[in-house]
């Protein structure tokens, strides 16, 4: 089972991106099997289980180790560079769709509160998170962020967009800014459509009171079913992690697992 969550195909991009272990001043215990931690890591991803309840005779070691091994590889950037390497490997099949890209949110509960969280206006104002999103016109993911569940979603339009690595393709050069951005009614403002024109960016953004939401759903509802599959990963639906940074390697890693099934179809 633990080979079927990281397949050869995965981890033969994964181990060039890992950081050389530290050198040890003293003798000790073996270090744990890299991949073997990562294994453990997408467990927890997927199920959702707490660290400390990881089967350790099935992958070898203790969930806190594997956590310790999570925090050094967030420290280390190793998920945000897999992003951009699975990326360019979609971009240079053809498979990055720049026409059109769409840009929405989702909120996640904060069980055990943390940075990054506020009071939630959609969970009767209980401690909360927003994972922001962008994709491609087939609902790839290109870039993601975390904020608390009461910013709105306008103020993350722009730091996305940024946030778009440069996606090399099959002619010509890399590219990085979508043709067209489809939203909602929340960034709807002048600033927004000004600013993505300035971009070379073709807003269509609903108008409130004067657009249909479902004449525009016809484009951006990829963006809601990558949200959708991005919660198939359990440990994405609540936030049971404190640290900011390392729930936001996990929503990384998700969005990782989601082009690694595009590249490889019956990785499921």
């Amino acid at each position: 089972m633990a080979r079927d969550l990281v397949p050869d195909a995965l981890w033969e991009r994964v181990a060039p991106l890992l950081p050389a272990p530290k050198k040890k001043k003293k003798p000790g215990r073996p270090r744990v099997d890299e991949r073997a931690a990562l294994e453990a890591i997408v467990f927890v991803l997927r199920t959702g289980i707490p660290w400390e309840m990881l089967p350790t005779k099935q992958f070898g070691l203790s969930g806190m180790t594997a956590w310790r091994r999570l925090e050094q590889w967030t420290r280390a950037g190793v998920f945000e560079q897999l992003q951009r390497l699975l990326l360019n490997e979609l971009g240079q099949r053809g498979q990055v769709d720049f026409s059109r890209a769409s840009i929405d949110s989702s909120t996640v509960r904060a069980s055990k509160g943390g940075p990054l969280t506020g009071k939630s206006p959609t969970d009767r104002a209980k401690a909360g998170s927003k994972h922001h999103l962008l994709v491609d016109r087939r609902g790839l993911p290109l870039a993601e962020s975390l904020t608390g569940a009461n910013v709105h979603d306008t103020h993350q339009l722009f730091p996305l967009l940024e946030a778009v690595p440069e996606v090399k393709q099959p002619r010509g050069p890399p590219c990085h800014r979508p043709d067209k951005l489809h939203a909602d009614k929340a960034y709807a403002s002048r600033k927004n459509r000004r600013g993505l024109r300035r971009c070379g960016i073709t807003p269509r953004i609903a108008r409130p009171g004067i657009e249909s939401k479902q004449r525009l759903g016809q484009h951006r509802w990829v963006v809601g079913r990558t949200n959708a599959w991005l919660h198939r990963q359990r440990r994405l639906r609540v936030r049971d992690e404190r640290r900011d940074d390392v729930h936001f390697s996990l929503l990384v890693l998700g969005c990782c697992l989601i082009l690694f099934r595009s590249l490889n179809p019956d990785f499921c």
